[in-house]
């Protein structure tokens, strides 16, 4: 599936497919981009941030980012707009462009899944952990009606939003499209 035009929220906060994030939008552009979305029923694009990139050459975002759409409005008690969103694809992000209000644009293809052979043995202790940090926070669990902790990618990709990992490293996990690889990696960090 491709996309084409579609609105860039580059943020240092990330989302993945499966995730949910409340938001704070209070720049023109985003709000003009809130109202499109929500007008035309589509989606836009969360990216991370490239703290190396260039904002005038648009390098400053980084390739995979996540095809969101809002699934709650709400007016905030500082008077601006506050919404949900739930992540549903991941997507490679290229002609990225700024238009007149400064909200960018690009062009966007999704991404195959990750690949996954492990055994369950393998993923107990992980699932496990983030089931307490589910139960130990309560502004997390409650962002989820229903966490899927027994599809091990929901419970990956959940660690790779939730710990404070550099996005460069993010984007190298994300690139490699391998379970095993990104298993790894979080089991060294959380073990």
């Amino acid at each position: 599936m491709d996309f084409k035009n579609i609105p860039l929220f580059p943020l240092s906060a990330h989302i993945l497919p499966g995730g949910i994030m409340p938001l704070r939008i209070f720049e023109p552009r985003y709000v003009r981009m809130v109202k499109e979305a929500s007008a035309s029923n589509a989606g836009f694009v969360m990216c991370m941030l490239n703290e190396r990139g260039d904002k005038t050459l648009n390098t400053h975002i980084y390739e995979i980012g996540t095809y969101v759409k809002i699934i709650d409005f709400d007016l905030l008690q500082d008077g601006l707009l506050g919404i949900k969103v739930e992540g549903l694809e991941s997507v490679t992000i290229e002609n990225i462009r700024t238009e007149h209000d400064g909200l960018r644009i690009g062009d966007c293809s999704k991404v195959n899944n990750y690949s996954w052979d492990v055994e369950e043995q393998h993923t107990k202790l992980i699932r496990q952990r983030l089931q307490e940090i589910f139960e130990k926070y309560e502004d997390l669990s409650a962002l989820y009606t229903q966490p899927n902790f027994d599809a091990i990618d929901w419970v990956v990709f959940r660690w790779l939003e939730l710990l404070p990992v550099d996005a460069q490293q993010k984007q190298s996990i994300l690139a490699e499209r391998n379970g095993q690889k990104a298993l790894n990696y979080l089991s060294a960090i959380i073990y």
